[in-house]
């Protein structure tokens, strides 16, 4: 379908007024080319969004649970589950978990989605080429960006460099890190900021992920961005330390991640999950506080992490559902601020991921979806599930509305 007439429409900056959209060669349009004849379209009074964007989840390892052992629920146990499972990983498998995962997450709105991809000498190249295949074979619905990192550790871990390296030649985009696990946190950091420096790619780490505010390694990332120039080019996930900080300390480190350019993404059902196990009770529930981060200009995202492992139990996919899920645990109630998570999970996100020509104006890639929502707030306060989603402009799925069947009479 090269050209496509939409009616019956609403958009999010004037939700109560219909109005229309149109797409040629993939992109929205102000007007057709001469001697264009479009397919109509009526979207029955639909509202229209940008489609959804993932910026933090792993394929690789999803939809493993029945295969490990839970007992105590705790981040270490997660680790050392998901490395034994992992032993028994091979392509074949780790292309139909994501396969499933990605079908989930197309027909939940998600367009965009950079994965984490575990590399050390254990699993090697297994889960990469795996991803690689996944990236080619759905890229008629999501852009798949690929982040390679070494889950068990780098400078403890032989090996593991130069797996990364050939990753990286090999079309990952992006280089992650994990220094948490390994021998010399800090170093690991600056290594990681000298490779990618040398290959010209994005940093995502996943940092800080406990509730004890000391020793905090994000003053070394933004020490080694601020050393290089890599602003706006390092992503931290989870720093749920950052939860645990007085208002002054947090507003002090907030000030220096929107100088250096370091962006944040909170992983809600991981966080959550994994959070608080040591306390009997009163539990704190800890998330990165993405609404004072984002006041004082820092970039910031939410996403899904892990479905069906032992990191993350369960999940559907949904970035609606992570977005109230944030709202619920934040407290975060007015319209205004519910329009604000569903940024994190959409233009903020794309901001994150550098992506060009995110949005719904003319000149931008027609990737789009329709959900039966009054405004933008009310998706995340009504979990509005979408209704179809079209990806330059061909649609890629559909779910009907629900029917009351009232008895007769």
């Amino acid at each position: 379908m090269s050209a496509l007439y939409l009616h019956n429409l609403r958009l999010p900056d004037a939700p109560s007024q219909l109005t229309e959209l149109r797409v040629e060669q993939g992109r929205f349009v102000a007007a057709f080319s001469a001697d264009t004849y479009p397919s109509e379209l009526d979207l029955g009074g639909g509202l229209v969004l940008p489609g959804l964007i993932e910026t933090h989840i792993h394929l690789d390892k999803a939809c493993i649970l029945e295969r490990c052992n839970l007992r105590a629920g705790t981040l270490a146990e997660a680790i050392a589950e998901t490395s034994a499972a992992k032993a028994g990983f091979t392509e074949a498998d780790v292309y139909q978990r994501g396969a499933r995962v990605l079908e989930m997450a197309i027909a939940q709105g998600t367009m965009h989605m950079r994965t984490h991809v575990e590399i050390d000498p254990q699993i090697g190249l297994t889960g990469f080429n795996a991803v690689r295949r996944l990236q080619a074979d759905y890229a008629w619905a999501v852009d798949l960006q690929i982040c390679v990192f070494p889950q068990e550790g780098l400078l403890n871990n032989p090996g593991t460099e130069a797996l990364l390296c050939q990753a990286l030649a090999q079309g990952a985009d992006v280089l992650g890190g994990c220094p948490y696990t390994d021998s010399d946190p800090h170093g690991q950091i600056r290594r990681l900021f000298e490779l990618a420096v040398a290959h010209d790619c994005d940093l995502d780490f996943h940092l800080d992920f406990d509730l004890d505010p000391a020793g905090m390694t994000l003053p070394e990332v933004l020490r080694c961005t601020e050393l290089h120039g890599w602003g706006g080019r390092v992503t931290v996930g989870h720093a749920t330390k950052l939860s645990m900080l007085a208002a002054e300390p947090l507003q002090a480190i907030t000030e220096r991640l929107a100088a250096a350019g370091v962006q944040v993404t909170c992983l809600p059902s991981t966080d959550l999950y994994l959070g608080g196990r040591q306390c009997s009770h009163a539990k704190p529930r800890g998330l990165a506080p993405l609404e004072r981060l984002h006041a004082g200009g820092v970039t910031c995202s939410l996403s899904t992490n892990n479905l069906g492992n032992p990191f993350t139990p369960y999940g559907d996919a949904s970035l609606i559902r992570q977005a109230n899920l944030y709202a619920n645990v934040a407290q975060l109630g007015t319209t205004a601020e519910l329009q604000t998570c569903l940024g994190w999970i959409s233009s903020d996100s794309a901001r994150l991921l550098r992506l060009p020509d995110y949005g719904l104006a003319p000149g931008c890639r027609a990737d789009f979806i329709v959900l039966d929502a009054p405004h933008p707030a009310a998706v995340v306060g009504e979990l509005s599930p979408p209704l179809m989603g079209f990806k330059n402009g061909r649609q890629t799925f559909a779910r009907e509305r629900p029917r009351l069947l009232r008895p007769r009479g």
